[in-house]
């Protein structure tokens, strides 16, 4: 459906999203916005099914990257929407860029960075409602930087009362970290739970706290 045909706008899309159905365009310079439904939903698991390699854990805990949430959206938001190796083009658009910073300023969308030497370097973005995050697209300029944002994100999550994470689509490099496929019916009453869920993003939860959540993740899959 383009946007010609009806306007999309920040309540539209958080309806949107609630009823288990979120927007793409066709590339970043396109004025033509699609309303996917998937037969098949990529859900990363919360509640111990994350793989985490010891590896990965270590660069996670180390003092290499600085890792902020909600720090710089819009930078992220850039980040994900530029091109990248194996991708020339994106689906998030200027006007999808627009929409997802007015619904980071009405709180309803957020972001992890990955920082190095003072330079955003990697991260990811995406929308709450109640305990369901719906996770939207990352970058990495630098290895493991966008893998670092992830594992900070399901620590935060899970901290924070969340008890379902939507990727929309299963990836190979999702599926690394223990995204699996959910048909539609399974994945809608998931949703529908969730969003009864009081859980409440926090920005500002202390370092230390989100190191020890990481530490408590289970190992997974080596890389």
């Amino acid at each position: 459906m383009s946007r010609r045909q009806l306007e999309v706008t920040p309540d539209l899309v958080i309806r949107a999203y609630a009823a288990g159905v979120f927007p793409m365009a066709e590339s970043r310079g396109s004025d033509r916005m699609y309303w996917l439904d998937p037969a098949l939903r990529g859900v990363l698991p919360l509640d111990g099914g994350f793989h985490l390699s010891r590896r990965l854990r270590r660069t996670a805990l180390s003092d290499r990257f600085t890792v902020t949430a909600d720090k710089d959206f819009a930078g992220a938001i850039r980040g994900c929407a530029e091109p990248a190796p194996g991708r020339s083009d994106t689906w998030i658009s200027d006007e999808i860029e627009r929409l997802f910073v007015e619904l980071h300023r009405r709180g309803f969308a957020h972001s992890v960075e990955t920082w190095l030497d003072g330079r955003l370097v990697g991260g990811l973005y995406g929308v709450a409602l109640g305990g369901a995050f719906f996770g939207e697209s990352m970058f990495s300029r630098v290895t493991d930087a966008s893998k670092v944002a992830l594992v900070h994100l399901v620590a935060r999550l899970r901290l924070c009362g969340f008890v379902l994470c939507d990727t929309q689509f299963l990836t190979a490099h999702l599926a690394r970290f223990g995204t699996v496929e959910i048909p539609k019916a399974e994945y809608k009453a998931r949703l529908a739970a969730a969003l009864e869920v009081p859980a409440r993003w926090v920005a500002t939860l202390a370092d230390e706290v989100v190191a020890a959540e990481i530490r408590a993740l289970r190992d997974g899959a080596q890389e």
